[in-house]
């Protein structure tokens, strides 16, 4: 099988190399793997801060360039959530109707990929951790999550202190750290504190997003913790 995949902007620009280890894990379970080197933005942003005529022009840009009915395959759910929920908004029943509903039913989260259509959760991984499981809040579904625990579970040594509950958000939803920067960076320090209150040296994210976010805190306040997005988890211990 071959998929394509998309590299949220803010992954391109500070964690390339969960991109890599995107490519790596997708590659371990068969997939051959294809890379638009034109791909861009999702336009999240922009939609969240009320600017939809930009993210329009991003989205179209998008929908034409993953038009060959692969699965498009993703490490950030904040693209998937876009692409399923904010893009009918803006192309329904417009002139890229038939093709955003393509790009829209083939658009997929790493984990929900992994374990939902290639029917995979053991792929050799180990990474010796005690890891707190924040799941992102942008995927509301119960594949997703339910994905996100199948998948840990089977790494050899990492041990799961604890998880964030399922509607609990880290602070970077709906661009919330842009508009109102003091409760973002409350919600985040929540999530820190559950972590490092159930024992955890590691949170453990499928959401780029939130791992930014949380590490920022993290840094600034010089806390003894470290976060690891989903993707990088599945490429350790297996090379």
């Amino acid at each position: 099988m071959i998929v394509d995949l998309f590299i949220p902007c803010h992954v391109d620009q500070f964690r390339p190399e969960t991109a890599r280890n995107t490519l790596k894990v997708l590659q371990r379970v068969g997939c051959g793997v294809n890379y638009n080197i034109e791909q861009t933005c999702c336009g999240q942003p922009a939609y969240e801060d009320g600017y939809r005529d930009h993210c329009k022009e991003v989205g179209e840009k998008l929908i034409r360039e993953f038009q060959d009915e692969r699965y498009i395959v993703s490490p950030g759910p904040g693209c998937v959530m876009t692409v399923r929920d904010y893009y009918p908004s803006l192309f329904h029943n417009s002139a890229l109707h038939n093709e955003y509903k393509l790009v829209q039913r083939h658009f997929y989260e790493l984990g929900d990929f992994l374990v939902n259509r290639m029917n995979v959760t053991e792929i050799g991984a180990a990474l010796n951790i005690k890891a707190f499981v924040l799941g992102s809040c942008a995927c509301k579904s119960a594949d997703s999550t339910t994905a996100l625990m199948s998948l840990l579970s089977r790494v050899k040594q990492l041990v799961i202190t604890g998880t964030s509950s399922s509607a609990q958000c880290c602070g970077m939803g709906g661009g919330l750290d842009r508009k109102n920067e003091e409760l973002s960076v409350k919600m985040g320090r929540e999530i820190i504190q559950q972590a490092m209150n159930q024992g955890a040296d590691t949170i453990v994210s499928n959401d780029p997003a939130c791992i930014l976010h949380l590490q920022g805190i993290i840094n600034k306040e010089n806390l003894p913790l470290k976060t690891i997005h989903l993707a990088d988890v599945l490429a350790s211990g297996w090379e």
